[in-house]
């Protein structure tokens, strides 16, 4: 229904186990490790527990999809079995004929056969077992007795355990201490946090077809907030968040939507916070600690001179972030005025409780220049549109009437490209790039980074550029940013082990040009490549797969191009 509103070719928020839209997270991919490494052991049994809509079955998906061509595998999902059902249907799943009314003594003497036949071929056995938090005691106790079969080196059966946090209370019951002791690997699941949220989303929308931002930051915010970090959630609320966007033909989806949408999925009546009563609070009980101060101390306590204070704090802090343009030059050579006024000697030798309403007065009309340039500018910054065309006036391009602007960049050659990050993802890539930025009151404005010089970059917001220093920068960045670039003519869809040798080869070449050291000749895709690449995606939020697809692609050849203009000429980038 709203697809072709926000330019998606499919669902992105779908709660069905769809492969393409696979998002490991670092510690889904930690779950993943563990996991290997456990079946790589001799130990029987691997332990994955998590909270509901975790991801623990996508963890699951991803090592069957890892394991070596000559394993058998057994994926049990319903495991409210008895003893004899478990033999039965893990028979049923590695094709094991039992005849008709069997026994439990003839399905494991056959299960034992089986075991016995794939380990003298060269071949392992696993067995998964979902939602593992319903087996009975029993029956785990029947599982531990058929991982008995075993060489002198390891288990003929693996077992991987996958279920809620009440399968670890139910593997500490007295009766079970012996299957607890053989778990050589476990690993509990933990949410996403709100940085990994925030690339699941994007990820999602990039593979439905849509690379522009859609989420701002307070909405990921209150994604976070609502969902406790639960990818199942999260697709829930994304869903409903968008379909209340759609209604009311808004972009992007904003924290109000998506509080909305927490209220319909998770049945429950969302209340923002009101500040009056605790502010109210907080300023009665200092008032009181005052008067009771001054009243039993007889001293000359002046309320008046406290408030004054607070009030020429505020300032302070007011004065702090405006100070970004202290000492910096803009383009046109011109020198900023000051924002804070210097504070005189005799002023630093006043005890600050005696400094009196028209002093601190008189400081709020020297926050005058710099202060009002910087405000004004933000507040003609709030159309994204007008940060595009700067960004595309660098690289000699314009805005067409009637089209996106990645449309109009795609109609003159170029390609947007969007990403969640920080500060260092921006100063990586060296692009220019359109940043998305909140204001003190948390109002979205927008502005192009056109320069870099050390730890400022040349900020254009409107017509007006302004050098910002990184701490300023941080404070006020959402976390999204977006850079155009020339993608080269031709790429390959991907590239992997069964790669042509030129691809493998050119993949070195990138990467070794991307880390500023000597590529190797090679003659295939070795244990090297594989785990450069690894850390290259790591780095970029990309899904650690050791195939160079077309996501990372598109960040490899970000830094080989070497057409456009950049933040910083001649720097290295990585």
């Amino acid at each position: 229904m709203y697809k072709a509103f926000y330019g998606l070719n499919d669902n992105p928020f779908s709660i069905a186990p769809n492969p393409h839209y696979l998002f490991l997270s670092d510690r889904h991919r930690e779950a993943l490790a563990h996991l290997t490494y456990g079946l790589g052991e001799t130990g029987g049994f691997v332990l994955l527990t998590g909270e509901v809509g975790t991801g623990k079955t996508t963890v699951s998906r991803c090592l069957l999809n890892q394991l070596p061509e000559d394993t058998d595998t057994a994926f049990i999902l319903n495991p409210s079995l008895t003893e004899l059902e478990l033999l039965a249907t893990l028979c049923d799943e590695l094709g094991i004929d039992y005849g008709e009314a069997p026994s439990l003594k003839q399905l494991t003497d056959k299960l034992s056969q089986f075991l016995l036949a794939n380990h003298e071929k060269g071949r392992n056995t696993v067995l998964i077992i979902d939602e593992a938090q319903h087996l009975r005691p029993e029956v785990l106790e029947q599982l531990r007795l058929l991982t008995n079969l075993e060489t002198d080196t390891k288990k003929l059966l693996q077992v991987i355990l996958i279920g809620q946090p009440e399968l670890q209370q139910l593997l500490k019951r007295q009766e079970l201490r012996q299957l607890a002791q053989r778990i050589t690997a476990r690993y509990h699941l933990l949410p996403l946090t709100e940085q990994e949220i925030a690339l699941y989303v994007l990820h999602r929308l990039q593979v439905a077809g849509r690379h522009e931002p859609l989420f701002n930051r307070g909405a990921i915010k209150a994604l976070h907030k609502y969902s406790g970090g639960i990818p199942r959630l999260i697709n829930l609320l994304c869903e409903r968040a968008l379909m209340a966007g759609y209604a009311q033909s808004k972009v992007p989806i904003d924290a109000k939507m998506v509080c909305g949408a927490a209220s319909e999925v998770l049945g429950e009546e969302i209340k923002s916070r009101s500040l009056f009563w605790p502010t109210a609070a907080a300023i009665s009980i200092c008032l009181t600690f005052g008067g009771a101060f001054y009243f039993f101390n007889g001293s000359s306590f002046d309320l008046q001179a406290a408030s004054s204070r607070l009030a020429s704090e505020t300032l302070d802090d007011r004065a702090a972030q405006a100070n970004l343009l202290t000492g910096h030059k803009s383009l046109t050579g011109q020198q900023p005025e000051k924002i804070a006024e210097q504070v005189s000697p005799q002023q630093e030798a006043m005890n600050p409780a005696k400094v009196d309403y028209q002093a601190n007065a008189e400081r709020e009309r020297n926050q005058t220049a710099g202060q009002q340039v910087l405000r004004q500018a933000i507040n003609q910054s709030r159309n994204i549109d007008t940060a595009y065309a700067a960004i595309l006036g660098l690289w000699g391009k314009v805005p067409y009437l009637g089209l996106t602007a990645c449309q109009s960049a795609q109609q003159q050659g170029l390609d947007c490209f969007q990403q969640q990050g920080n500060w260092y993802s921006l100063i990586r890539l060296n692009y220019p790039a359109v940043v998305y930025l909140q204001d003190d009151n948390q109002e979205h404005f927008y502005g192009t980074v056109v320069a870099r010089q050390g730890e400022q970059l040349l900020l254009q917001l409107s017509e007006q550029q302004l050098w910002v220093d990184r701490d300023w920068f941080n404070r006020h960045f959402s976390g999204t940013f977006e850079i155009l670039w020339q993608a080269p003519s031709y790429q390959p869809r991907e590239i992997g082990r069964g790669a042509p040798i030129s691809q493998i080869q050119w993949l070195e070449n990138a990467l070794a040009h991307i880390q500023q050291k000597s590529p190797r000749l090679l003659s295939e895709f070795d244990y090297e490549l594989e785990q450069e690449l690894k850390s290259f995606q790591r780095q970029h939020g990309l899904r650690a797969d050791a195939i160079a697809g077309h996501q990372t692609l598109v960040q490899l050849n970000l830094y080989l191009s070497d057409q456009g203009p950049r933040l910083q000429a001649g720097e290295g980038r990585l």
